[in-house]
């Protein structure tokens, strides 16, 4: 089973959501991502929300549309995507998708990178990553990972999320690294690309953004 959740980001961010819709996969809606969802034809099994970013009519058509609904006051400790991203991987899946939570306000877009943290730090295993119509977010811990060339995802960058990543090697790669150590700030790995169908990396220590993008 997959888990798609859309947020109330700006529209023109959202890559096509029906490649993302199979039989295995559950939707899920986020404020006024719930409205875009029905817009588009997709029916979500579950909404979150306050519900503040949506008209008393776009209300109404929510209603009808979702079956299950959890609504929330304004005014709570969680933003309206922590809710949902709890509520996903209590669901076990093999992999959560977020979709509109780039784009716009800054503060909603390093709040949703920062979701990503405590998965990781509690070891829990399950796949999460944040997709626009430009780029491919996901965290990683200490580990060796594969990845695979995509001509359109041709820039892979890695951000470190803690004060030091280290050990950090890159296999297969235009800008190859070994053992390297790099701190928070750093921008030694940004813009990087595959020479090779396939690649590695890895590292020993720390928290690892990886954003695959495209111009």
């Amino acid at each position: 089973m997959n888990i798609n959740i859309l947020a109330g980001g700006p529209e023109e961010f959202l890559p096509n959501l029906h490649e993302y819709s199979s039989e295995n996969d559950i939707w899920v809606g986020v404020d006024r991502g719930v409205y875009t969802l029905i817009n588009k034809k997709i029916t979500p099994e579950i909404a979150f929300g306050d519900f503040d970013s949506v008209s008393k009519e776009e209300l109404i058509v929510i209603e009808s549309f979702v079956n299950e609904m959890r609504r929330y006051k304004p005014e709570k400790n969680e933003t309206d995507m922590e809710l949902a991203l709890n509520w996903a991987i209590k669901q076990m899946p093999v992999l959560i998708r977020i979709f509109g939570a780039t784009g716009g306000r800054l503060d909603h877009l390093l709040a949703n990178v920062h979701l990503l943290v405590k998965p990781v730090v509690e070891e829990n295993h399950v796949n999460i990553i944040l997709i626009d119509n430009q780029n491919i977010l996901s965290l990683k811990a200490p580990g060796s990972y594969k990845i695979e060339k995509r001509a359109d995802k041709k820039y892979i960058s890695f951000v470190p999320l803690t004060l030091d990543v280290k050990g950090v090697t890159l296999r297969g790669f235009k800008y190859p690294l070994k053992n390297r150590h790099i701190s928070i700030g750093s921008t030694l790995c940004i813009s990087n690309e595959l020479i090779s169908d396939y690649g590695t990396f890895s590292f020993s220590e720390g928290i690892l953004l990886v954003i695959r993008s495209n111009d």
